[in-house]
């Protein structure tokens, strides 16, 4: 075991003592610029950042509660052990709220309630408007401290750092490819399946996303 000289505290290995030492030291490679705690891994930094910009990316499809780590999520999501009653007539899919199963019905319908009236873009989620301001002000607020590239949203950035850690919480076991969400390794499960579960009313072809649907409906009008 390793011990520390400074409180006695004994360690099981040589990385859990370097990283004991940072709580005296003050030192290490990721530090917070508000509040000065320091990191060892850019991953819990990215975390620990969103603590103070109280950002909430990560949104529970159930009941609509966000969160600011995919990790969060993915417990409270187990709380959800109540029947599901409230079924989509276009899918199937079913869901615990009567609110969680409007939004994911916007995802057929292409309902955007989310205007902007300066572009007149318009948006599915409140959160994706609120990150479409970002595109007209150029705010880039959170940066990758590997690489230095620059995002508009945490959960974009936390999203690009798995391409330099190489871990995520959801891992496919087809092909090992991890990401920060359920819902994100749901959708990329489709390119394995071949499943299709977006159909358009109009002319009964089938889409693998949402965005694709919305997309394609276009082409219609």
């Amino acid at each position: 075991p390793y011990e520390c000289k400074e409180c006695g505290k004994a360690l099981s290995s040589l990385t859990n003592f370097r990283r004991h030492m940072m709580k005296h030291t003050g030192d290490g490679p990721y530090k917070c610029k508000e509040c000065g705690k320091v990191f060892d891994c850019p991953n819990y930094f990215r975390y620990h950042e969103s603590t103070h910009s109280g950002e909430k990316p990560y949104e529970c499809m159930e009941c609509g509660k966000l969160f600011s780590t995919p990790r969060s999520l993915q417990n409270h999501e187990k709380s959800h052990t109540r029947k599901k009653t409230h079924e989509c007539k276009e899918c199937g899919k079913a869901f615990s709220f009567p609110c969680s199963l409007q939004k994911h019905e916007r995802s057929h319908t292409g309902e955007k309630p989310y205007k902007r009236k300066q572009c007149g873009k318009a948006f599915t989620y409140l959160s994706s408007i609120q990150k479409h301001e970002r595109t007209h002000s150029g705010e880039k607020p959170y940066e990758c401290k590997e690489c230095g590239k620059a995002f508009i949203s945490l959960s974009n950035v936390q999203r690009h750092m798995i391409k330099h850690t190489g871990d995520g919480p959801c891992k496919c076991k087809e092909c090992g490819k991890a990401f920060d969400c359920p819902s994100s390794l749901r959708t990329h499960e489709r390119t394995h399946t071949g499943e299709k579960p977006y159909r358009c009313n109009n002319c009964n072809k089938a889409f693998s996303r949402p965005s694709s649907l919305r997309n394609h409906g276009r082409t219609h009008t």
